[in-house]
């Protein structure tokens, strides 16, 4: 029976590959399970060992397991945690771009979250929870923390819509978010390095992030949705209105990386 210990080249292959952290623990536990390294019926480590492993934070570890889910390869069982499913126990949902201009692939995932960003605040205005408000509000400070912190704040951003998907008590809405993480995280980049670059694009955003937390806040779902499709409408703009500089530069990388992304 093989080790379902990963050897310690493992961890070294998740440092040393390109990609995001969740890229690349996704990519070596995905090449352990299909060298037998799990085997099937086997209960994954647990989050705090694959925290430990990894060296990564939780979050790393959770978008990568929701990616695994998403391909089949591991499932949810009471009592166990995550176990690895049988070979072809699922048949795998696939999300590909395929568009060569980084542009279009951006906008093609904002055209995307348009629908669901808009009907996911409205029922987080109708169903949220005044814990979950305030995890909402704590999110948009979150948000302002990373920058002040000259960090690009796109995993802040990420976690203030992840934080209304949990508000709008479906959690489909929250599954849907993490199984799309890999591009809504790669589009956010692209669209908050751009905006950095202007103080009236990330003054804009802070008060549309703001319009859509206070629209919840008041339970106003005609005024969350609406606030949310202004959101992703104006983020398109902003995208289209980038100059040749920002996308020669950091920014330009990120949309090229976007248009290569391949989803499972």
């Amino acid at each position: 029976m093989k080790n379902t210990q990963p050897s310690s080249t493992s961890s070294v292959s998740v440092v040393a590959a390109n990609g995001t952290l969740a890229d690349r623990v996704t990519g070596t536990l995905y090449e352990q399970i299909r060298q037998g390294d799990f085997a099937p019926g086997a209960r994954m480590p647990s989050e705090n060992e694959l925290t430990e492993r990894f060296q990564v934070s939780r979050t790393v570890i959770r978008e990568a397991i929701s990616r695994l889910k998403s391909e089949g390869l591991v499932g949810s069982r009471r009592g166990s945690g995550t176990v690895v499913l049988a070979p072809n126990n699922a048949t795998p949902f696939r999300l590909d771009i395929d568009v060569r201009d980084s542009i279009q692939a951006v906008l093609r995932v904002i055209e995307l979250r348009r629908g669901i960003e808009g009907e996911m605040a409205a029922l987080a205005a109708q169903r949220r929870t005044k814990a979950q408000n305030r995890r909402i509000r704590q999110a948009l400070k979150d948000i302002d923390k990373a920058v002040l912190a000259g960090r690009d704040g796109v995993a802040e951003d990420f976690a203030f819509h992840a934080a209304i998907s949990e508000a709008a008590h479906n959690p489909l809405y929250t599954s849907l978010l993490q199984f799309l993480s890999q591009f809504l995280q790669a589009a956010i980049r692209v669209a908050r390095i751009n905006e950095a670059r202007r103080e009236d694009f990330s003054q804009q955003v802070r008060n549309e992030h703001a319009g859509i937390a206070q629209a919840i806040d008041d339970g106003d779902a005609d005024a969350a949705r609406a606030a949310a499709l202004r959101h992703m409408e104006n983020s398109a703009q902003r995208i289209q209105a980038a100059d040749t500089a920002f996308w020669a530069s950091e920014g330009g990388k990120a949309a090229r990386r976007l248009a290569e992304t391949r989803g499972e």
